[in-house]
């Protein structure tokens, strides 16, 4: 069986049916042939629904601070409303998708790396088995990032992490969808290949910032402890799935060190 392809995606594509119909016509094509985990966060949809609530909602170094008052909202937003629009539109396009979260199965561990974030949790090990059963089952997971400590306490996780982490657990291929076309120079031209230092002196000089961060170091490691580059697309044209499967000749490719 060919590696399972990890692929994480943003609460930006629940924003465009259109683009969210071809995303999941993409991924039925390739599970034909290579099995497909995909990882969601939703943070546009979950700003708006703090914001109709009146909660104020800041971020630090590109993540999302969850208060506990908050994390009822997050969770509706992230594991209720956002997958299950998802699981809705794979199975418009005839696939058969399987939406949970990071807590299910209670196999994936959390906890919280820095109490100044609130309920924002951090994968830490574990085993992806709920996630293999289903892959290997036939289905289509979707996973929210939506984790659990060991003492039950709901927890926000970043989306990247989350995707890094399962890649690495299934020992998969990792493909990171963002708003952009990959990893931007300073005059916001696409980077083809990025490396180790390369990304360092970017964020040095303050080229890559806030989220794009995360996302770059997060490429980074997982590249270098699967032994295998990392994609960074722009989820508006999923067909660049597929052609940087084929060749790396869209978007940004991380090397692993």
């Amino acid at each position: 069986m060919a590696k399972t392809l990890v692929i994480k995606v943003g609460g930006a594509l629940l924003e465009d049916a259109e683009c969210l119909n071809a995303f999941f016509v993409e991924l039925k094509r390739i599970r034909d042939t290579q099995p497909v985990v995909v990882v969601h966060g939703g943070g546009a949809l979950v700003q708006k629904l703090l914001t109709d609530l009146g909660l104020k909602s800041e971020k630090k170094n590109g993540l999302r601070i969850t208060p506990a008052e908050h994390i009822p909202y997050v969770v509706g937003g992230l594991a209720g409303s956002a997958n299950k629009q998802m699981v809705a539109m794979a199975k418009s396009v005839g696939d058969n998708a399987v939406g949970i979260s990071l807590a299910d199965g209670g196999e994936i561990n959390c906890f919280v790396p820095d109490a100044d974030l609130g309920c924002v949790g951090q994968v830490d090990g574990g085993h992806a088995g709920l996630i293999e059963t289903l892959v290997k089952t036939g289905y289509l997971p979707l996973v929210s990032s939506i984790g659990c400590d060991e003492n039950g306490q709901l927890l926000n996780v970043n989306a990247d992490q989350a995707a890094e982490a399962i890649a690495k657990m299934l020992r998969g291929q990792l493909l990171l969808l963002s708003d952009v076309d990959g990893i931007l120079d300073g005059d916001k031209k696409v980077i083809p290949q990025m490396t180790k230092e390369l990304a360092a002196q970017l964020i040095a000089d303050g080229v890559i910032t806030d989220g794009m961060i995360v996302k770059v170091n997060t490429a980074i490691d997982t590249a270098t402890e699967l032994a295998a580059p990392i994609g960074i697309l722009n989820w508006r044209n999923p067909a660049l799935i597929g052609q940087w499967l084929q060749d790396q000749s869209c978007g940004t490719t991380v090397q692993p060190e």
